[in-house]
């Protein structure tokens, strides 16, 4: 009897064994001689609490091991002390003192120069793609058969239509020839949700391409491959939500690893509550901890094992793929202590590098609460090099829509730039004419080319970094407003037999053909103007003639540029801007080619933008 009970013993000791397995080790991979040189691993699988891990591996140590409520984790922390060298580490998991599971966890060498690489800066142009809405260069990819959704359906703007890191890539000569040096893809990561799932911003595997746009190496190549023709890469990153069907959120490690796991309640929205003296604490909870949409659970950074998680994520991406810098999403809405962390972390690894934030605010005085450098009442710090500038973009809008005045429709935004006085780092704000929240540029101007050229000289030659969305420069709209699908809208250029080709030029109007060389060769000609790239701003306050004119310049050149709004020809008497600029002197027209000698004054034509570089 005795012996069937020990039988009996052994097979459930085996049976046990036997069930537990490792599905995941995440990062996979790590680097020697990194700042951020402590490590914790997230290891899941089937039953892996009861588990002893252990290494003899010269230079690493195994710091800690941290279980949670769910057995299915445990999370392994490594210290990669300097002496270490590339290699494999062998981590063995034993139960009873007896090993039972092994692991291998590859640490590499980084590429020389990794950690000074340089990032974008007001010298760029950055040109923002939806991947899906942009080109269709590998149609094998379309359709998944392993994923929830399966569909590929270009007449319907929520579906998934098609494009890939493959049609990225056969762009990159086009997107170099308008002028551009850097790219921002909208989140490429894995979005397995059954339904609207094109856009990126519900991730279910933070480490993973999804398969419709590609593969982990592809993207890698993409980056090579743009980095040959002088153009960086920007990683869109999300910190405050994912999607429901990640495995994470399907088998939670722990209940606080979301925030509002049972009730799911929405964000408020409210941003001021950050900055609000008086809002209570329910309501700034409701605001960072409340899901961003119903699909779209909240991550809980407050919990020290997945804000490690998040921030190493981000660390590998860079590292592993070679990216020149980082878009972060829904920016206030993560924990801002967390925030603050994480921009410190990334930052003291790659000191070179920019981050910009998405804060989808028009209030300046809230936007640069979250830039670096600015002293806040409430003693907050942070780190954030970049934002978006939402303000600029909506008073450009109203300046150009605006009809006459008393004063001059540029005065908002002439307001707009004078409150820089807030912002620590105005010439570090990322400037834009539209994106893929906005409705289209040449849509909101309700398609008046005129006033289009006039934006698009300022957005090249104003402060800051300026993006554009694809297709600007061939005048896309969206006939709908508001709809985030149309705003997304197909490229010309992007699949076969389309009847618009921006590249070819094929199909389109002699409207698009104008736009599309007055964009390009603007854009171009801001790659060699130094004073452009890291000049000064200096304007003047626009008058009645509806002319707005501002200077940029360093020790090595000086532009004008002249916006004449007006539907008649102006004069300006030149000895107005004497402070900037004698009333005589020579110079070039960017805009027309043409030289001027300038004597007291200067004609403008109607509805026209001037350029002048200064002899």
């Amino acid at each position: 009897m005795k012996k069937v009970f020990a039988l009996i013993s052994i097979s459930l000791f085996q049976l046990t064994v036997f069930s537990q397995r490792i599905d995941r080790v995440e990062p996979q991979n790590w680097w020697v001689g990194m700042k951020y040189n402590t490590i914790t691993l997230l290891i899941y699988g089937e039953n892996l609490a009861r588990l002893v891990p252990s290494l003899n591996y010269p230079g690493v140590e195994l710091v800690k091991t941290d279980t949670v409520e769910n057995k299915n984790y445990l999370f392994v922390t490594l210290k990669i002390n300097p002496e270490a060298k590339p290699g494999n580490i062998n981590i063995h998991f034993s139960q009873n003192n007896k090993i039972v599971l092994s692991e291998n966890f590859p640490l590499l060498e980084r590429e020389a120069g990794s950690a000074s690489r340089p990032s974008f800066s007001p010298k760029d142009a950055i040109l923002l793609i939806v991947p899906d809405r942009f080109s269709n260069g590998d149609t094998r990819n379309d359709i998944i058969p392993t994923m929830n959704e399966k569909t590929v359906d270009r007449s319907n703007e929520d579906k998934r239509h098609g494009g890939d890191i493959q049609g990225i890539m056969n762009h990159l000569d086009y997107i170099k020839s308008l002028g551009f040096t850097q790219i921002w893809n909208t989140p490429l990561i894995e979005n397995n949700e059954p339904d609207y799932s094109y856009h990126g911003y519900a991730a279910t595997d933070f480490y993973k391409i999804d398969p419709r746009f590609g593969t982990n190496e592809q993207f890698k190549l993409l980056v090579k491959e743009a980095k040959k023709r002088g153009i960086g890469m920007i990683w869109d990153v999300v910190l405050n939500h994912c999607g429901n069907e990640y495995y994470f959120f399907k088998d939670l490690p722990s209940k606080d690893w979301f925030n509002y796991i049972e009730t799911r309640t929405r964000t408020n929205g409210l941003k001021t509550t950050i900055t609000d003296p008086y809002a209570t604490e329910i309501d700034k909870k409701e605001y960072t901890d409340g899901w961003f949409d119903h699909h779209m659970p909240d991550l809980n950074q407050r919990n020290p094992l997945l804000a490690s998680y998040l921030i190493q994520n981000t660390i590998w991406w860079i590292e592993y793929a070679g990216i020149s810098g980082i878009r972060e999403d829904t920016y206030s809405y993560a924990d801002r202590d967390f925030l603050a962390t994480w921009t410190k972390a990334v930052l003291d690894e790659y000191p070179n590098f920019n981050i910009t934030g998405e804060e989808m605010s028009r209030n300046i005085y809230l936007t640069s609460y979250w830039q670096k450098d600015k002293i806040n009442t409430d003693g907050y710090r942070s780190y954030l090099p970049t934002l978006m500038d939402f303000s600029l973009n909506d008073n450009i809008i109203s300046s150009l829509n605006k009809p006459d005045e008393w004063f001059s429709t540029w005065r908002d935004t002439y307001q707009s730039v004078a409150q820089d006085y807030l912002i620590p780092h105005p010439e570090n704000q990322l400037i834009f004419p539209d994106n893929h929240d906005l409705d289209r540029f040449y849509s909101r101007l309700h398609k008046n080319l005129d006033n289009w050229k006039l934006g698009i000289a300022m957005y090249i030659t104003m402060r800051g970094i300026p993006e554009f969305l694809y297709g600007t420069e061939v005048l896309m709209t969206n006939e709908k407003a508001g709809s985030d699908g149309q705003r997304r809208g197909d490229f010309y250029d992007g699949w076969e037999n389309d009847s618009k080709n921006a590249r070819t030029e094929l199909g389109l109007t002699q409207e698009e053909k104008e736009a599309k060389r007055f964009f390009s060769k603007l854009l171009n000609w801001r790659k060699t103007n130094t004073a452009i790239s890291d000049g000064k701003f200096k304007h003047y306050a626009p008058q009645k003639n509806d002319v707005y004119v501002y200077f940029r310049y360093n020790t090595r050149q000086k532009v004008m540029v002249l916006l004449n709004k007006n539907s008649q020809e102006v004069i300006l008497d030149m000895n107005r801007y004497s402070e900037m600029m004698p009333a005589n002197f020579k110079a070039r027209d960017i805009v027309s080619d043409q030289d001027l000698e300038v004597t007291n004054s200067l004609k403008i034509p109607a509805k026209t933008a001037m350029i002048l570089e200064i002899k």
